[in-house]
């Protein structure tokens, strides 16, 4: 029933009383029991309570009272608080803690009327870059059950792609929305900083991280943001700024946009095949009126090592409290305090957010700080300034998502630099704060989907959702479903 419908088609669908939220709620949970087990892209599922709130949704579209995303099943990746389930990040430190709260994201998707089938899998603590990392085990893409999804939003993107729930929370910190979502073949949109609430969100990288959306089309995507975005008080770092009406401008005139391709992202390291598949996206842009033209980000080069190492020192930071006091692990019979300390991080932490740790408290070591951290930041800088400087002369920034399609699971897991290079194209946007999004637009020669990746400037996500809703308009890739799902 629900294998060929979008979000936006099951919003129609529940309004003109075409099929109840109880049945499509229905038909996604017993997708996620047959098919599941294949891609371990759920940590946990919420049947009883998702049947329950479905035939609640029913009765309020019965009065006539649905509110704007009324009865529609999503998931939300287990890095957002829920008061439902548990909230473990993927991480044994806490794999039986329950939040008393729901993350704001997860709250106003709730006041939306939005059905939740369960959280998803993801790299542990949003760490990583394939979904490898998980104390869950890895995530399997649907496209090729031996490749990784993406991460660390790769629970999201392979549920939404093999039809599991019609949309999905995810979060980026330097590419886990977008990654993800580009090689798995959907659309996910991370937003400006500060645009979503961060309040409930735990957290990696403070001034990195940005909840969004992660669905089919960029109308899916633009019906979820429109309930997550806006001003919360309860987070320091949210902007009072009114929310813009994401779904009316959709259909917006695209004609006469300019759109900058860097030279610097057309070079070694990416794929023939990717490169073909976004160049050709770019004609088709062309063809929808849309003016395409080189620019140059000289500092976006340098984005790899500037993200790592602020990312690693917030990490460092961010992560001290877990210690074995005040969350769910702790070590048996420690001999000491300090022991104590050690065993319950040492037990609790995989391998990478270990070695996350010891790179960020070492570059925040007295010494190293002003080599290591001060020096990133004044790079943060210079690349927010390219930014800056681009969008006076151009509209959008374009280019491949990923330099690869989705690699073998256990094919990097080895060489954490070739890694991290998968965020390449897109941990600049976190590092300066501008929104962007990824859509898919070909496959590469092994079958596997290729994304392209956009960037706007600040608060222009009605932009993205458009010049991706344009495109959509005109290609059929968005529609295209992984075999045996």
């Amino acid at each position: 029933m629900v294998r060929e419908l979008t979000l936006s088609r099951i919003r129609q669908g529940l309004r003109n009383k075409e099929f109840s939220s109880r049945e499509v709620t229905q038909a996604y949970l017993d997708r996620i029991e047959e098919l599941d087990p294949r891609l371990n892209s759920f940590t946990q599922s919420f049947r009883d309570a998702a049947l329950a709130a479905a035939d609640a949704a029913d009765r309020r579209i019965a009065a006539g009272e649905a509110r704007p995303l009324e009865g529609v099943p999503i998931a939300h990746k287990d890095l957002l608080a829920t008061v439902e389930g548990r909230t473990t990040c993927a991480s044994r430190m806490l794999e039986s803690y329950q939040s008393p709260f729901d993350a704001t994201v997860v709250e106003r998707l709730g006041e939306a009327g939005a059905v939740v089938l369960g959280k998803t899998n993801l790299d542990e603590l949003a760490m990583g870059s394939s979904n490898e990392t998980s104390y869950f085990g890895p995530v399997r893409n649907p496209w090729s059950t031996d490749a990784v999804p993406g991460g660390s939003s790769g629970g999201s993107g392979a549920s939404v792609a093999a039809r599991l729930c019609a949309g999905a929370t995810g979060t980026d910190t330097g590419g886990s929305i977008r990654q993800p979502a580009g090689l798995c073949g959907i659309t996910g949109l991370k937003p400006t900083y500060g645009r979503c609430s961060r309040y409930g969100l735990v957290a990696f990288a403070s001034s990195l991280d940005q909840p969004g959306p992660m669905a089919l089309t960029a109308e899916d995507c633009a019906h979820m943001l429109t309930a997550m975005a806006g001003f919360d008080e309860r987070d320091s770092t949210s902007v009072d700024r009114p929310v813009n009406d994401y779904v009316g401008g959709l259909e917006a005139d695209f004609s006469g946009k300019v759109i900058g391709v860097p030279a610097e992202f057309f070079t070694e390291g990416l794929a023939p095949d990717v490169e073909r598949a976004v160049k050709a996206a770019l004609d088709q842009y062309r063809a929808l009126g849309a003016e395409v033209r080189e620019i140059h980000l000289p500092h976006y080069p340098y984005s790899i090592p500037t993200y790592q190492v602020i990312s690693a020192a917030e990490a460092s930071s961010n992560l001290a409290r877990f210690d074995g006091v005040r969350y769910t692990h702790r070590t048996a019979e420690p001999e000491n305090l300090i022991d104590m300390y050690q065993s319950t991080r040492a037990e609790g932490f995989g391998a990478e957010v270990q070695r996350r740790i010891m790179v960020g408290t070492f570059v925040l070591s007295a010494g190293y700080y002003d080599a290591y951290y001060l020096k990133a930041q004044k790079v943060r800088t210079r690349i927010r300034d390219d930014f800056a400087k681009a969008f006076e002369e151009v509209d959008l920034i374009a280019g491949p998502t990923s330099p690869t399609a989705a690699f073998g699971i256990g094919e990097k897991a080895t060489d954490p630099i070739a890694m991290y290079l998968s965020d390449l194209y897109t941990t600049a946007a976190n590092l300066a704060g501008v929104p962007g999004i990824s859509f898919p637009c070909g496959f590469s020669e092994g079958g596997l989907p290729v994304g392209m990746h956009m960037m706007a400037n600040f608060f222009r996500e009605d932009l993205l959702l458009n010049a991706a809703h344009q495109y959509q308009q005109a290609t059929d890739w968005h529609t295209r479903i992984p075999e045996g799902f």
